[in-house]
């Protein structure tokens, strides 16, 4: 038995999918322009597909997973089950107008010619704000659609809106935001949950990882408990003592986020060489 998982087979969410796989320690034989392929030291099979495909091939079992933007997901409105945020491929879905327009608000969007490649999920903003406006359904190449006479407004993904701004627009509003996650099929069967389960247990050991660092510092005794304090760690820090007498090794992890705060705080309590290391892996 071997988990069928589709992901995208180029784009923006191929090469992180398949990084991601490579951090849990799955090794993929992948030929050259491959539709499939299969992982040498796990059970798992994968199928390279276009992304805006991959829900159907869930939702009719053909993969038992996928690895797939929510942009996707809710704009295809498959019946699969979104199981897991991966983290990775964020973005959103946003309105851009001209840069010399004011958008105050959907009222702007009134009786306006709207370009995407979303046109679902733009409808469904549309209807809960009570707008009438013409969709424009259209793929590829989007923000141009302004420049050309075809729309008035587009609504298309946002990353650092550089296109945008290229193509003589702004980011207006965001109406969602969007991350690759993981979706499985209905009613997935015992044996494939079973690996997916160990597959999540791998990504969760990843995702813990990129968060956290692995801390190491010298530290005077005389103020050991006040640092130990700053340092929570997974329980509680490791203290060894040093060969030079009055100082101990502390060992601890940190989360990024907590990361220059609180070694400002340590410096300032005493610590020396503060040696600050990535964690691969985080199994709790």
């Amino acid at each position: 038995m071997r988990l069928k998982l589709a992901i995208q087979k180029s784009g923006r969410l191929h090469d992180d999918s398949l990084r991601l796989l490579k951090e849990c320690g799955i090794d993929i034989e992948n030929g050259v322009n491959k539709l499939k392929a299969e992982a040498t030291n796990f059970p798992i099979e994968l199928f390279f597909l276009r992304d805006d495909d991959i829900p159907q091939y869930v939702e009719d079992g053909v993969a038992d997973i996928g690895f797939v933007g929510e942009n996707v997901v809710y704009e295809k409105a498959k019946k699969v089950e979104v199981s897991y945020a991966l983290g990775f491929g964020k973005c959103r879905l946003s309105f851009g107008v001209r840069k010399n327009e004011n958008f105050d608000g959907p009222s702007f969007l009134t009786n306006k010619k709207i370009a995407t490649s979303y046109p679902v999920l733009v409808q469904s903003y549309l209807n809960q704000h009570h707008i009438q406006a013409e969709i424009h359904e259209i793929s590829g190449s989007v923000e141009i659609a302004p420049g050309i006479g075809l729309a008035d407004v587009i609504c298309d993904l946002v990353s650092s809106g550089s296109t945008l701004f290229m193509n003589g627009l702004k980011e207006a509003e965001t109406i969602l935001e969007s991350q690759a996650v993981l979706i499985k099929k209905v009613g997935l069967n015992e044996a494939a949950t079973a690996i997916l389960e160990k597959l999540l247990f791998r990504i969760e050991s990843v995702k813990k990882a990129k968060k956290n660092k692995y801390v190491l510092l010298n530290a005077p005794n005389e103020n050991l408990d006040k640092i130990i304090s700053l340092l929570p760690g997974m329980k509680s820090p490791t203290v060894v003592a040093l060969a030079t007498p009055g100082w101990s090794s502390v060992h601890s992890v940190i989360a990024e986020s907590d990361f220059w705060e609180l070694i400002e705080q340590l410096k300032a309590a005493g610590a020396e060489g503060i040696l600050v290391v990535p964690i691969e892996k985080m199994i709790l």
